[in-house]
């Protein structure tokens, strides 16, 4: 009779230890030996500085302590250079720097985020009402930021703006001051799409050619008013304030959303006018082109057709050492210290996956799957390992199900005549019935169209627009760690079904020898 009664449970044993054995199978590779995560130190980017807030604030609940400085890309780059700091993050490469040479150390480029560069401006129209809606051609742009255009009501700026004239005042252009990788990406826009702007301008500074340009101090003069700050914060601040009146300047999009500083649409390669939302910064950078050691070439994203992308997008990386890979040159050896290592292995996969959750909150866009998998495969190449594969079901990053976050707001609509606005100030209400007549319908998809379909039509009905743009995203709630739960040690679930294998026969145990009592 006790035999037949220990049947289940043996049954359930032999069940438990398949379950055990198929959790194993499917646990992520690690390393033969994992040492304790030890402090990490980094710096480099202001551009992915927000970013980086969220991920060092999310790196401490899960027991990792990483530090960071938004020093600029190019001081990042050398501080990794000169073994300063354990890892770099930025948009500039290391060609770009004026020595040119590798570290010694080695390197790779991981992806971290996507994100945009905003034209940020302070204008108020001939009334005294602030302009909120200003468009801009990409051209215009170019020339603004050379020098080329120099007051606010210049016939291009007027055409942009389908007529509509700013007041006679002369424009301070505001840019970054030292080394930048900001500097070096939106320079390179300038570049890429007014080559005959661009040349005899950089000719007359001084500027290289050859490789981007990471700083303008060398002459500070390149346009007839400008103004430098050394932070991408404090560029922001002083454009949004009253001081920053009839200044515009180039900033990461998320410090526009923390100082309320408007950001102009741009006019993309397919005619429309765009702000750098999430769906509209990952729109333009299908168009980039990533080299084989995953630096990027952002050509066909300046000019990208595509009518819903931001075209000044561009990805932001973490450099890290690397084990020799025959698929990596630039990769010398890993990390001396393991402790180091375990700490970038476990930060650099939460970045890949949850990291990516609330990018669009701040001004960001997530990686789409095929970037979150070259950050798996950095982490064995900095190891030495297999990597592991990232899908849906492993990796809660939201381009793995389609989307660009829960919280994302929606893609901007094509922007409406400011004149229609009364010449100057907005009104939500006559914007959103503007837009909605220009998309030709009403609802929540003004064209028609679905939001899978990433057409140019926009929203209206309970998103309020002004020059075609929605207000909502100004409104986002703070981000704050309420996401996805840190992952549980791998030992705890380990533990629990060992209870489950040794607790039923060590019951049943003493329920035998309860039972042969007299």
């Amino acid at each position: 009779m006790v035999r037949r009664s220990l049947r289940p449970h043996r049954a359930l044993r032999w069940g438990l230890v398949v379950l055990l054995a198929a959790m194993l199978a499917a646990a992520p590779p690690h390393r033969a030996s994992q040492a304790a995560p030890a402090p990490i130190n980094g710096s480099g980017s202001s551009y992915v500085a927000l970013a980086m807030q969220q991920w060092v604030a999310d790196a401490q609940t899960r027991g990792l302590r990483v530090n960071y400085l938004p020093t600029g890309s190019p001081q990042g780059l050398m501080s990794f250079a000169q073994n300063l700091v354990d890892f770099a993050a930025t948009e500039a490469e290391f060609s770009a720097l004026q020595s040119g040479t590798d570290p010694p150390r080695g390197y790779q480029y991981v992806p971290s985020t996507a994100g945009a560069v905003a034209i940020m401006y302070n204008v108020q129209d001939k009334a005294g009402r602030k302009v909120d809606y200003l468009q801009l051609s990409r051209r215009t742009v170019a020339r603004i930021f050379t020098g080329d255009i120099s007051r606010w009501n210049d016939p291009a700026i007027t055409a942009d703006n389908k007529g509509l004239e700013l007041p006679d005042q002369p424009i301070t252009v505001v840019y970054r001051g030292g080394q930048s990788g900001t500097t070096a990406l939106f320079y390179d826009f300038v570049a890429n799409v007014a080559p005959d702007v661009f040349g005899p301008w950089a000719a007359r500074n001084q500027f290289p050619t050859d490789v981007r340009i990471i700083q303008l101090d060398s002459s500070p003069n390149f346009a007839p008013r400008t103004q430098a700050f050394g932070g991408s914060d404090q560029i922001a601040q002083f454009i949004a304030s009253p001081g920053g009146l009839w200044s515009i300047g180039y900033d990461e999009f998320g410090y526009s959303k923390v100082y309320n500083a408007p950001s102009a649409y741009i006019e993309n390669g397919a005619g429309k006018w765009v702000l750098p939302f999430a769906r509209n910064i990952s729109a333009a950078l299908e168009s980039a082109r990533l080299r084989p050691d995953l630096s990027q070439e952002l050509s066909g994203v300046y000019n990208s057709t595509n009518p819903e992308a931001y075209p000044i997008s561009a990805y932001s990386y973490i450099v890290t050492q690397c084990a020799p890979a025959a698929d990596r040159p630039t990769c010398k050896g890993p990390y001396v210290n393991g402790g180091v290592a375990e700490t970038l292995t476990q930060w650099l996969r939460y970045i890949a996956c949850e990291g990516q959750i609330a990018m669009a909150d701040i001004g960001y866009s997530p990686l789409p799957p095929n970037l979150s998998q070259e950050v798996a495969n950095s982490i064995a190449r900095m190891n030495g390992t297999a990597p592991e594969t990232l899908t849906a079901d492993n990796c809660p990053n939201p381009r793995f199900r389609g989307d660009t976050g829960p919280a994302s707001p929606p893609p901007p609509l094509d922007a409406v005549d400011p004149a229609g606005l009364g010449g100057g100030g907005s009104s939500a209400a006559t914007a959103s019935r503007s837009a909605g007549a220009a998309g030709g319908g009403t609802g929540s998809d003004a064209g028609g169209g679905t939001e899978a379909a990433m057409g140019a039509a926009g929203r209206t009905g309970s998103v309020l627009s002004a020059g075609g743009g929605s207000r909502d995203w100004r409104a986002v709630a703070p981000v704050v760690y309420d996401r996805v739960a840190p992952a549980l040690p791998v030992a705890l679930p380990l533990m629990t079904l060992v209870a489950l294998l040794v607790l039923p026969p060590v019951f049943m145990g003493h329920r035998r020898r309860g039972a042969s009592r007299p």
